[in-house]
């Protein structure tokens, strides 16, 4: 299927490695210029030399300033952004009791630069009619515990994908959200060897997958990001979709141990 992508610059906001890289290389895979922007060079420039074409930008996205910046370069190296890939972010375990403080930082690195990122690419994405597809987290819908930080930034990104959706409709610009639940990624996986016993964590983990007791592949949220981003869904505005196995929604009973 030709997804109509061929030499379009798409800007993924934390694209070196994980989810961000698997989203790098399904565009690269369908003729797209991606366009990285991260903090770790050496993977960037590793993921870069693989799938051979692309640019890497080193940004802090906690700085607006920076990005406003970067944006200007990136305007002067490769050209108007078509789709904006809001990725990056961290389950950074600012809880309530860890006070406000610790919660505004975890909204800069988790909410405050997708707006920034949107704000500053605006007129290339009204000139392209473009489009946004924002990453969220199945903690928005189901919490998690002691990242209240991380699941008020992710429960935005959802509002904001609805927001902007009609916000900018008028210009012919798509806003979705695929919203991941359990991917195996670095961070995910060194996550598991935090924990008393990993192989156990990680199985039950799975048992409570209803398609397939498996985790959903990076590669798998990377074409479902591409597709919503392609011309294939080109009526498809204002979405949140779930490719997480049914994790997310479909009751647990079906996963539970028969008694």
């Amino acid at each position: 299927m030709d997804l109509q992508l061929q030499n379009k610059i798409v800007l993924v906001s934390g694209g070196a490695k994980g989810i961000g890289a698997a989203i790098v290389g399904s565009f690269a895979a369908e003729g797209a210029i991606p366009v990285i922007l991260d903090r770790n060079p050496q993977e960037a420039q590793a993921l870069l030399d693989d799938i051979a074409c692309g640019h890497f930008f080193h940004v802090e996205l906690t700085d607006t300033i920076q990005i406003s910046k970067t944006i200007d370069q990136i305007h002067e190296q490769v050209g108007e952004v078509d789709v904006l890939v809001n990725n990056a972010g961290v389950n950074d375990g600012a809880s309530l009791e860890k006070g406000p403080q610790a919660f505004v930082s975890s909204l800069e690195k988790n909410l405050i630069h997708p707006f920034a990122l949107a704000h500053y690419l605006i007129n290339d994405l009204k000139n392209n009619s473009g489009n946004i597809v924002n990453v969220g987290s199945k903690v928005a819908d189901t919490g998690q515990g002691g990242t209240s930080g991380y699941a008020a930034s992710k429960g935005a990104m959802n509002a904001l994908t609805r927001e902007w959706a009609i916000d900018l409709a008028r210009f012919g610009i798509r806003v979705n959200c695929v919203v991941p639940a359990e991917v195996m990624t670095p961070l995910y996986k060194k996550w598991l060897e935090q924990t008393p016993d990993p192989s156990e964590t990680e199985a039950r983990i799975k048992s409570t997958i209803p398609l397939g007791n498996r985790f959903t592949r990076a590669s798998e949220i990377a074409d479902l990001v591409v597709f919503l981003a392609s011309e294939k869904s080109s009526h498809t505005t204002g979405q949140v979709m779930y490719p997480d196995g049914g994790y997310t929604h479909l009751d647990r009973a079906y996963t539970s141990p028969k008694q």
